[in-house]
Formats: structure tokens, sequence, C-alpha cells
């Protein structure tokens, strides 16, 4: 890169409040563990080795921004309400799950990472969302689901190793119980729905 490398390009991004929220993926050669660690330390959210195929690099552009969207969401549902202690540490939680939301911390560590302890972060999300700490990864994990189901070309078992299903059978089966059809029914319902819009007639009213 001209002028200054990506580490440096990362932490003015970080550093700006403007472009702070802007998930920043490193491209590049560099397969050491410690290269990686540092990027992701000042602010990396993803590394893609090269040599790499276009679409995944795509794939996972598409999971970042569609993580930040979440987050904004939550967040605007929230605006309405003070900015009370306890909204303050559902916005501080929902930070660091959404940073981590294919390996999340326990409800212990998060409560932790936010100051506070397990029992005031548990009636945080019960007063702010109306949502247990679970139930609300759960329900942005099947909502992310959704998004990558109908927006990439990424395989099932992809999809459930991006949002932290320990397999593609129990995310299948959490998919099922929230939408009520698997996810390559709801796949193929979206690419059914396409399919009949792109060869609707064109009727000329004139």
């Amino acid at each position: 890169m001209p002028r200054m490398d990506g580490f440096a390009a990362c932490r003015l991004l970080a550093a700006d409040p403007r472009t702070s929220a802007i998930p920043v993926i490193f491209l590049t050669v560099a397969a050491d563990l410690h290269d990686r660690l540092d990027g992701l330390e000042i602010g990396g959210v993803d590394y893609v080795l090269k040599p790499f195929e276009p679409a995944e690099v795509l794939a996972r552009i598409r999971v970042h921004l569609t993580r930040v969207n979440g987050k904004r969401n939550v967040e605007q549902e929230m605006s309405a309400s003070d900015l009370t202690g306890n909204s303050v540490i559902v916005r501080a939680a929902i930070r660091h799950l959404s940073e981590r939301l294919n390996n999340p911390p326990t409800v212990e560590q998060l409560a932790r990472l936010v100051g506070t302890n397990e029992k005031r972060l548990s009636r945080a999300f019960r007063d702010n969302l109306g949502r247990t700490v679970f139930e609300y990864l759960r329900d942005e994990r099947l909502r992310i689901a959704q998004r990558l189901l109908s927006g990439t070309p990424l395989s099932i078992s992809s999809i459930a190793d991006e949002i932290g299903f320990s397999s593609a059978a129990n995310f299948a089966t959490a998919f099922r119980e929230r939408f009520g059809v698997t996810p390559s029914t709801y796949r193929e319902e979206l690419r059914s729905q396409d399919l009949t819009s792109t060869h609707e007639p064109v009727l000329d009213t004139e």
C-alpha cells in the first residue's frame, strides 16, 4: 500500500468515530499467526489469505456487514429508552457478541468483559430486549443465517460454521424450529420466488 501499511490504515479507521464501525478485513499473504493476531487486536475482524477466491471474499464481506447492521438495528430498538446503566451494559455486550458471533464468550465471561456480574447482565437483557443473552444470540445467528442463505452461495455447513453452530445438523434443527422450514428448503423457496418474478409477463395497459 502507498504511504502506509494495512495495520496503520486499520488503526486510523478505528480511531476515527466516522469510520470506527466499518469492519476491516485483511487480504494478505501473511500466514504467520503472530501477524494475524496483531491485525485482530488493532481492530481487524477477519483475514483472507492469498491466493483467494473472490466469492469467498464477497461472502465474508456480507457476513460482517450483516453483523454490523444487526447491531445497529438492536441499538435503534433501544434508542427510545433512556440511556440507563443497564442499556449501556446491553450495548457493550452486543458489541462483544457481534465481534465473536461464531465463538461467543459464556454469559459469565461476557459479564466480566462489560464490567458487571452475570445476574445483572441477564436482568439488563430481559429489561431492555425482553430476551435472555442466549435468546438474543440465537435470534441474531438465525437472522444472519437468513441473509446468508438469500444473498450468498455459501453452503449450509459453511453458514453454520460462520454463525457459530457446532454442526450443520444443529443449525438445521434450530432454523426449522424458528422458521418452520429447513435452511435448504428456505433457500429453494427463495430461488423459486425469484424465478417466478423473473418470468412474470409484462402487460401492456395502453
